[in-house]
């Protein structure tokens, strides 16, 4: 088995994080178009002003994410070819990283806006806090605890049997 370069891990590591990037990217997209086109649906004039504040957290923090998350294809345009990968994976990280904490922002504040608009203020803070807790938990809590998974299976790969070739 042939170990990889440094070169090609740096490769490797910005073609998966551009994998990631790509499902962030449509999320976050999806989620700013929605909050752009709110103000001028018909139920908008209802809205309280606490709404409309919480409306322009969202929409903002939707703008930021949507920023930082695309940010690393303008940065890869100015690099290009510059061998620079690793400058690129290390502020694609960042950025990514950044644009998820925006997003996460954004997207729990869509929360409150819609169930305070439909439900008692009280309600809405609860399952708003339940929306909070539920994506910290899968994109912070649980990457967190967990990130030193398999360690100890990288030092075992010596260890497994070598395949059986044919003669």
């Amino acid at each position: 088995m042939s170990k990889e370069t440094e070169r090609q891990r740096w490769q490797r590591n910005f073609a998966d994080l551009l994998q990631e990037l790509r499902v962030a990217q449509t999320g976050v997209q999806i989620l700013f178009a929605f909050l752009l086109t709110l103000p001028f649906s018909n139920g908008f004039t209802r809205t309280s002003d606490f709404q409309k504040d919480v409306y322009i957290v969202a929409l903002l923090s939707a703008a930021a994410a949507t920023a930082m998350i695309i940010s690393p294809v303008a940065f890869h345009r100015a690099l290009f070819r510059q061998g620079r990968k690793p400058e690129l994976v290390r502020f694609a990280h960042r950025m990514a990283s950044g644009g998820l904490g925006f997003m996460l922002v954004s997207m729990v504040s869509a929360v409150l806006l819609i169930t305070d608009f439909v439900l008692d203020r009280g309600i809405a803070f609860v399952l708003t806090a339940v929306t909070a807790v539920w994506f910290l938990t899968f994109w912070v809590f649980l990457p967190f605890a967990r990130r030193n998974w398999g360690e100890d299976d990288i030092d075992d790969d010596d260890d497994d049997p070598q395949p059986l070739t044919g003669d």
